[in-house]
């Protein structure tokens, strides 16, 4: 296949991964009843009257677990697919299917490693 026509596959692609989003949400919001009233927009406690307001500041520590949380779950869903077809790949490609995922989790290692050091994993 030309390479033309590749990205002319990308493109297209592209282009209906941010049409599709957009048309659906454009859909909705002309398809859907809108009656706004105060209680609508009131704060939500399980049946129980809100007491005091619906602003909660948390502290910036749990954004940035929960960052660590995301970078290394990521992580573990390309590492499960090659862990399961290591083998398949070997065959094909040779072992520089090793070296590309060891310098993956090496990239992923370098980066917990400047989490610890700047104190990130660290509760105060």
């Amino acid at each position: 296949m030309p390479i033309s026509k590749s990205f002319l596959i990308i493109g297209i692609f592209f282009l209906v991964a941010v049409l599709l989003p957009i048309a659906a949400l454009t859909l909705g919001r002309f398809l859907r009843a809108s009656k706004p009233s105060e209680e609508k927009a009131t704060t939500y406690e399980s049946g129980v009257n809100p007491i005091g307001g619906s602003w909660v500041q948390f502290h910036v520590r749990y954004y940035l677990y929960a960052l660590l949380f995301v970078i290394f779950d990521v992580e573990a869903i390309y590492l499960f697919p090659w862990a399961a077809s290591y083998d398949v790949l070997r065959s094909e490609i040779g072992l520089g299917i090793l070296l590309e995922m060891g310098l993956f989790l090496g990239f992923l290692i370098l980066g917990l490693i400047y989490a610890w050091k700047k104190k990130v994993l660290e509760w105060k």
